[in-house]
């Protein structure tokens, strides 16, 4: 069935009128002869009904009937829950193709300027329910399908997420792209459509992480609309020879090219028609199968082009300790890049401009370094195909990128050995070379720009070493950092502590050249659709019914929850707000039981720290934590531990190979406490496998606190720290990230922060690497821990030697030094969380005082602060 209808062709053919009314219930007047009067010029009406606008629960039940027999070719007698999610699916889908055609075509109309987001994860989450909820059709819907004789909450679970992100990064970009779609901006974003993501994490009984393909697309992706005609040739290897010296035009030919494909995933927004894009690129092979290699008996061969070409879009991060894996990622980050350009370009094109206006109609958002590639491959274009001087297509360039750094590491810098990229991309590489020797030094005139670096610091050969696009060494590298920085037109943090941070610390040279106002911050924010309304539907029917205003008006206005505020003081609002928190818990005690077959203590404490595993973001520091409060335990006597706040602790995450013992010792810690007769009622502890959006979605809601405890100065911001509080959980934190900017906005006394602060960090380093003082002698109780795992308490001691020796030698990241403090924040929230009454006071107050970490107010401080971008709202001219 055709889900668009082209208004030419109505009145015409019977069979258009028959589809017409089938998907849309929509009715015709009749003549005075019985004939059925279909519009040809005003399709006002029948295009309002597909809209959902005036949807009835008929209409809906026979549209999800309709793509049962011709969508799915089922009988609808013979349909279990997956079939009945699909043809639902693709139900709610036409609601949105018509909002879709008619923003694209505004878009089209108006000319206005555009942003593209250009990001290597969207952690998307399920789909349907966040598109009923933005089509505001989630009652007709869970009407028709009851009618239907099925459960909308089953079918919901039927929805595997997609398996495009692994973390906050990538979640970061999902936030945006439905910010900007409520927000009426010209905004698509870019993306890879992974065939197996990330991985899906298996537990194994031992407490290791497994790692198993996530066959997210086995089945029918409704969400998705093949775009088989919208297709770009990527090149790789080859030749490239310069044909005029200087910086001039160069011919690329030869090596391997690859088709990239365009898939369009829609962004409906909330309230609004404006429904946006979201493209993502699969990789094709040119030419497919070798018939002539097969014919020879060459079976591999015929096959090797359409592999390697397959493997681009296999996987999320290839592992880059082989050279394969390094080799599949840098063409993974290239061919995005590409094929996100070519289309970019051909889009502005079609407008019919010329290209010096390119600036003034188009702006790049670089999620992250991933996409730096996206510079060079620009100024190829410029130079290469459209002719242009060196000097007047940087200026393009540099006025239409714009770079989000998104951490204080160095060592999580992005770097690409200078061999790697002559070989895969060798005219990038020259181009880079080139840039490195000529850059705009904030006039359009170029300049020579290690010149101009010296000229402006003389004699600072250390600077020039720092700021150079190639790090000497063997082999030498590009940095990636860098040339964003050169390249982009302003650069920001995304909290105020990392901002500051940047510009002191990793990207000082270029602020001190560049001038500071080239860099910025726009602090992370989050939807509250998905993730309050969505993820907590009970609270969020609380808030509307206490704030006497619908929820399409708060949801996009999160200031308004601080009226929320003069509530707490009401004991049945507060008993209200208790209850829902209560049924949260239960929600996901039941999820656990189902799944896992544990069975948790809901009357207890729930303390989550759900993050992907890294050193610094210190789930160390947590588990050490667990030990320590079972150990303490151990040692009451049973009168006292009665007097103990029951706690049930969660972790969830995914982990790189360097981090698979922490997940064994949580794993393991796990099995004995869990068994423990003497403490299980006080304390038990779980490891949820395969963390996602949709687990994220029933775990947030149930928190009474969480954990974001990374050693200060090392998280950019955070997202999920915003996620738990907007849930009226509490922030047991760091001085770190956007934890800062969250206490200053809900009060420092609804959070429980510890541990010391950033300036204090590199000082401590430098006592850890040269005046070293023995754990035992630092912080005795951690000693104490430490001994117990090694003694063999939680199984084989050895096997978390490498472990325990990162903190026992050097211990980078702090965990003595902030173990005392931390113990200190735990035990103040057992003494708040005694008074039940105050607590809920607190809740209600973090929740109320949210309204600032609102993607929407971050996607607002972007387009007017950064790409200069107007709403565009769909039929308000």
């Amino acid at each position: 069935m055709t889900s668009v209808i082209d208004p030419k062709t109505i009145g015409k053919p019977v069979r258009q009128r028959r589809h017409i009314r089938t998907l849309t219930g929509y009715t015709p007047e009749t003549d005075a002869s019985g004939k059925e009067k279909w519009p040809r010029g005003d399709e006002t009406v029948w295009k309002t009904n597909m809209r959902g606008v005036d949807a009835d629960v008929g209409d809906i039940t026979k549209s999800v009937v309709n793509h049962v027999q011709t969508s799915l070719a089922r009988q609808a007698y013979n349909l279990d829950n997956l079939g009945a999610y699909q043809a639902a699916a693709l139900s709610v889908r036409d609601n949105m193709l018509v909002n879709w055609n008619e923003t694209q075509l505004h878009y089209t109309r108006k000319a206005p300027k555009r942003a593209y987001y250009l990001s290597l994860e969207f952690l998307m989450g399920r789909t349907l329910d966040n598109a009923l909820l933005n089509l505001d059709l989630k009652s007709q819907y869970k009407d028709g399908i009851n009618q239907l004789g099925f459960s909308l909450e089953d079918l919901l679970e039927e929805e595997r997420d997609a398996a495009l992100g692994n973390g906050g990064l990538g979640r970061l970009a999902a936030c945006y792209l439905d910010s900007s779609a409520s927000q009426d901006l010209p905004v698509w974003g870019y993306g890879l459509r992974y065939k197996y993501g990330i991985f899906q994490q298996l537990i194994s009984p031992e407490g290791n992480q497994l790692e198993a393909p996530d066959p997210w697309l086995d089945n029918q992706n409704p969400w998705e609309l093949p775009r088989i005609d919208v297709n770009y040739e990527v090149r790789f290897y080859g030749q490239s020879e310069r044909l005029s010296e200087g910086h001039g035009r160069a011919l690329w030919t030869g090596g391997q090219e690859v088709l990239a494909v365009a898939y369009d995933v829609m962004i409906p927004g909330c309230n609004t028609r404006n429904t946006n894009n979201l493209r993502l690129w699969e990789s094709k092979p040119k030419r497919g199968f070798d018939l002539n290699s097969f014919n020879a008996g060459n079976y591999e061969g015929a096959v090797e082009s359409s592999n390697s070409a397959a493997a681009i879009t296999s996987v999320l991060y290839p592992n880059d300790h082989t050279t394969f894996g390094k080799e599949l990622r840098l063409k993974q980050q290239y061919f995005w890049t590409a094929a996100s350009l070519a289309d970019i370009i051909r889009r502005f094109k079609n407008l019919g401009k010329s290209i010096n206006e390119f600036p003034d109609y188009v702006a790049i958002q670089l999620n992250d370094t991933h996409p730096t590639l996206a510079i060079p491959e620009l100024m190829r274009i410029l130079i290469d195909e459209e002719d242009l001087d060196w000097n007047f297509a940087w200026q393009i360039v540099t006025n239409v990128f714009f770079f989000t750094n998104h951490t204080v590491l160095p060592e999580a810098l992005e770097k690409w050995p200078v061999p790697l990229m002559e070989h895969i991309l060798p005219r990038h590489m020259q181009i880079i070379y080139d840039i490195k020797a000529v850059s705009n030094t904030n006039t359009f005139a170029a300049r020579i720009f290690l010149q101009a670096v010296e000229k402006k610091f003389p004699g600072d050969r250390e600077r020039l070493a720092r700021m150079s696009l190639i790090e000497e060494g063997f082999p030498k590298q590009v940095r990636m950092a860098n040339l964003a920085c050169i390249g982009s037109r302003r650069i920001n943090g995304v909290a105020e502590l990392h901002s500051k941070l940047v510009q002191t610390t990793i990207l000082k040279d270029f602020v001190e050249f560049f001038g500071v106002s080239k860099f910025g911050n726009v602090t992370n924010g989050i939807t509250p659709r998905r993730w309050l309304d969505q993820c907590n539907p009970e609270l969020s029917k609380l808030i509307s019914s206490t704030l006497k205003i619908d929820k399409s008006v708060w949801l996009k206005d999160l200031y308004k929850l601080k009226d929320l505020v003069k509530y707490a003081a009401d004991k049945g609002f507060r008993a209200e707000w208790a209850a829902i928190k209560q049924r949260n818990k239960e929600r996901l005690a039941h999820h656990i039981e189902t799944t896992l077959g544990f069975t948790v203590n809901t009357n207890a404490m729930f303390d989550v720290q759900i993050k992907r595993l890294h050193e610094y973001k210190r789930q160390t520091l947590n588990i050490l934590g667990v030990i320590h409060r079972y150990l303490e335990l151990k040692a009451l006597t049973p009168a006292l531990r009665k007097k103990v706040n029951p706690k049930v602790v969660f972790f969830a995450g995914k982990a790189a190979p360097a981090f698979f013992k922490t997940i064994r010792l949580i794993v393991n810690v796990a099995r004995v406490i869990n068994a423990d007769p003497e403490t299980k009622d006080y304390l038990s502890l779980y490891f949820l496998p395969d963390y996602s959006v949709s687990l994220a979605e029933v775990l947030i809601p149930a928190s009474d606190i969480s954990q974001h405890i990374s050693t200060a100065g090392t998280e950019a911001s955070g997202t999920s720290n915003m996620k738990f509080c907007l849930n009226g959980g509490l922030l047991v934190g760091t001085v770190d990230g956007a934890n800062i900017e969250i206490a200053e906005e809900v009060g420092e006394e609804n959070v429980f922060f510890f541990g010391h602060l950033t300036p204090a960090v590199e000082d401590l380093r430098y006592q850890h690497m040269y005046h070293p003082v023995p754990v035992d002698e630092a912080c005795p109780p951690l000693a104490n821990v430490l001994n117990q795992i090694s003694g063999g308490l939680f199984g084989d001691g050895g096997v978390y030697e490498p472990l325990v020796n990162t903190i026992r030698q050097g211990d980078y990241y702090l965990v003595t030094d902030d173990f005392d403090s931390y113990i200190r924040a735990l035990a103040m929230v057992d003494e708040a969380y005694l008074d039940r009454d105050e607590w809920v006071k607190k809740s209600i107050c973090t929740t109320a005082n949210m309204g600032k970490f609102s993607s929407d107010r971050a996607i607002m401080d972007y387009a007017q602060e950064y790409w200069n971008l107007e709403p565009i709202p769909v039929g308000k001219d």
